[in-house]
C-alpha cells in the first residue's frame, strides 16, 4: 500500500513538475538576492552560510507542504483519498517520503549555485554535507505533513499552514544550522552530536506520531 501511494505523488509531481520548478525559481531567486545585496567580506559570508541556507529551505518547505496536499485538494479529491480502504497512516507516511525526496533532489540541483553564486568554497566533506542535510529534511518534512494534514480542508490553510509550521520547524533548523556549519568548518562530531540526536529524535517523535494521529487529525 505504501509502495502505491508513494508512486502516486511521484508520478503527480513527474506530470506537473509544479512543485519542484516552483522551489527551484524561489530557491534561486533567494540566492541571487543574498548575493547581489552583500557586500561583505568571504570570511563573514562562509560563517553565515549555513543560516542562509536553511533558511532558504524553510521557505521551500512551506511551498513544498503546501503544493503537496493543495493537489488533493482541488475537487475534494483528498476526502475521496481517506475515505478509500487504506491505512491513514501510509497517507501520510507517502506524503512524508516524497516530500523528503522532492525537497532533497532541490538541494542538490541549486546547492552548487549557492556556493558559487556567494563565491564560496563548496566544503570538503560534501558527502557529510549532504547527509546532514538528507538527515534534517526527514525531521523537517515529518513534522510539516503533519501540520499541512492538519490544515489541507481548512479555508485558511494557506495562512495557518506558516503560523503552525514555523515555531515547530524553528529548532530543526537551528540543529540543521549547527550540523552544517560544523561540517564546513571540520568541527570534531564529538562537538556537536547533540543536535544529531535532536533531529533523530523528532523524527522518531513525529514521524510515529504523524503515522498514529493521521486518521484523527484528517477528520472534518
Amino acid at each position: 500500500m505504501f509502495l502505491t501511494l508513494f508512486k502516486k505523488e511521484l508520478i503527480m509531481e513527474l506530470r506537473s513538475k509544479q512543485m519542484i520548478l516552483s522551489m527551484l525559481v524561489f530557491g534561486l531567486s533567494i540566492i541571487l538576492i543574498i548575493a547581489l545585496s552583500t557586500n561583505v567580506s568571504k570570511v563573514i559570508l562562509m560563517n553565515y552560510s549555513p543560516g542562509l541556507f536553511w533558511l532558504m529551505n524553510l521557505f521551500i518547505v512551506v511551498l513544498a507542504v503546501h503544493r503537496s496536499f493543495n493537489y488533493e485538494k482541488e475537487f475534494d479529491a483528498f476526502t475521496l483519498m481517506i475515505t478509500s480502504p487504506v491505512d491513514r497512516g501510509m497517507i501520510f507516511v507517502a506524503k512524508w517520503m516524497s516530500g523528503v525526496v522532492f525537497i532533497s533532489t532541490t538541494q542538490l540541483i541549486i546547492l552548487v549555485p549557492f556556493f558559487k553564486l556567494l563565491l564560496l568554497d563548496i566544503p570538503h566533506d560534501y558527502i557529510s554535507f549532504l547527509f546532514g542535510a538528507f538527515l534534517a529534511n526527514f525531521a523537517i518534512m515529518a513534522i510539516a505533513s503533519l501540520v499541512s494534514g492538519i490544515v489541507v480542508r481548512s479555508n485558511y490553510s494557506d495562512i495557518l499552514l506558516p503560523i503552525l509550521l514555523f515555531p515547530l520547524l524553528s529548532p530543526i533548523i537551528i540543529a540543521a544550522t549547527k550540523i552544517s556549519e560544523s561540517i564546513i568548518h571540520q568541527v570534531p562530531f564529538s562537538q556537536w552530536n547533540i543536535w544529531v540526536l535532536i533531529v533523530v529524535s523528532v523524527i522518531v517523535i513525529f514521524g510515529l506520531s504523524g503515522y498514529a494521529l493521521f486518521e484523527y487529525v484528517v477528520e472534518e
